[in-house]
């Protein structure tokens, strides 16, 4: 998407497979269900709080990347669209918090968290 030009796009499906992994952590740790952003982005991070694996840049991945999603799907007018760089930033960043959640994920029935 990126190469193509759509930022948009590329930006919304970054903070996407986040959100998705954020889910799936939770569901696995806690056993629960959550559907809206804002409280999956909440457990999330009451989840990692304190966690030494997740930095500043992955905490708040979720909230800083939503805006990206909200401009994809809603934005019209001057002003609404995500450069390049942003997008580029919120694909590296999405990368390295799919892989640090998936670290965290029990496997085997093992607790992982």
């Amino acid at each position: 998407m990126l190469g193509v030009g759509l930022n948009e796009a590329a930006g919304r499906t970054a903070y996407l497979a986040g959100f998705h992994a954020a889910q799936g952590l939770i569901f696995e740790t806690a056993g629960r269900v959550f559907k809206r952003h804002s409280t999956v982005q909440a457990e999330f991070g009451r989840l990692v709080k304190d966690d030494p694996r997740f930095d500043v840049a992955l905490r708040t991945f979720l909230p800083r990347t939503y805006n990206l999603k909200s401009i994809a799907d809603y934005g019209t007018g001057p002003g609404s669209h995500v450069s390049r760089e942003s997008a580029r930033d919120a694909i590296q960043t999405a990368r390295r918090f799919v892989r640090s959640v998936t670290l965290l994920v029990p496997s085997n029935g093992q607790e992982g968290y």
